[in-house]
């Protein structure tokens, strides 16, 4: 076994936002405002579990200001829009945010027969503003996870990989837009591609998350982000950490959150870069066991980390076109 990883503790959220399902950060520094959404949105944890209204997350960085906005079925990803406003997945399709607020569509290409059973969950945009997504299993009936791509050039979109995928979830590239990175929660492992011009071949394992044999199984990558040396920060489901791999795929650092149990994403942001947010969840968000929200009562909270003169984001997603 090599060496140990860095550990650094976290405490304290910056902002207790209470989400339910707080995901999808995404920092703009034309505005100094990260975005970012609570897929469910629910504050009452029972059964059958009540959804909505979902909510959209505006947050000054310089003011600590924050601006919520509300819509009737669930944003699961941002990117920013080349000349500005947001463009977004929802469980649906992909949409762009219309003052109101308002969704307009772009496409919805999953099957009727299988809308009712899955959804599109984690996204990000190519260097030429195209966007990828993932979608959702269903074990029942069995539909499996798949990448879509909508072309903004052509309104297109397609399956680029169908799988079959679990939960489909962080994504994004390398610097050189040549590798596009994809993380498959359930399995514990994220993927590496080659990536030229909206298509996608040989896949393989960047990372086998419990190989190292640091993780604790029933732990699952989630939500990602890249920094300007390559390195993959992936959030843990389930684990209260965020774990940084180097791009050779080693375990490089690891980010403990001790009152917090599912850590969902991260990106970097803020005037230098090198201000890391932090998104998570409830513990009763996706089925989870609400109960344990008093051992973890900072679990649906949005975080900072301070790594100035450490590390700073890299440019892994891109600006929508449409």
């Amino acid at each position: 076994m090599g060496p140990q990883p860095r550990t650094i503790t976290v405490e304290q959220p910056f902002l207790r936002t209470g989400c339910s399902l707080g995901e999808g950060p995404l920092y703009d520094p034309r505005t100094s405002t990260l975005h970012f959404v609570d897929i469910e949105c629910n504050k009452v944890y029972s059964t059958p579990f009540r959804l909505g209204p979902f909510q959209l997350y505006h947050l000054d960085t310089r003011s600590s200001e924050i601006k919520v906005e509300q819509f009737e079925e669930p944003l699961t990803c941002l990117s920013l829009r080349k000349d500005g406003g947001l463009a977004c997945t929802t469980a649906k399709g992909f949409a762009v945010v219309e003052d109101g607020p308002t969704l307009r569509y772009l496409s919805q290409p999953i099957p009727e027969e299988h809308q009712p059973f899955t959804r599109f969950n984690d996204g990000a945009c190519d260097s030429k503003g195209r966007y990828v997504a993932g979608t959702m299993a269903s074990k029942d009936p069995y539909i499996p996870g798949q990448l879509y791509i909508y072309d903004p050039a052509d309104n297109s979109s397609r399956v680029i990989d169908h799988g079959p995928f679990t939960d489909s979830n962080g994504l994004g590239w390398s610097a050189d837009d040549r590798t596009m990175y994809f993380t498959d929660s359930l399995v514990n492992k994220i993927y590496a591609y080659d990536y030229e011009d909206g298509r996608l071949s040989g896949r393989r394992v960047f990372v086998d998350a419990l190989s190292h044999g640091l993780l604790a199984e029933g732990t699952y990558p989630d939500g990602l982000c890249i920094d300007n040396a390559g390195g993959i920060w992936s959030a843990r489901w389930g684990g209260s950490s965020i774990v940084r791999y180097t791009p050779d795929g080693a375990f490089d650092l690891q980010v403990v959150f001790p009152t917090v149990l599912n850590v969902t994403a991260c990106c970097f942001g803020g005037a230098n870069e090198d201000q890391l947010y932090v998104t998570t969840s409830h513990c009763g968000a996706c089925g989870g066991d609400a109960s344990r929200q008093a051992q973890f009562p900072d679990s649906g909270h949005l975080f900072v980390v301070d790594f100035s003169g450490q590390f700073k984001g890299g440019k892994w997603r891109h600006n929508f076109t449409g």
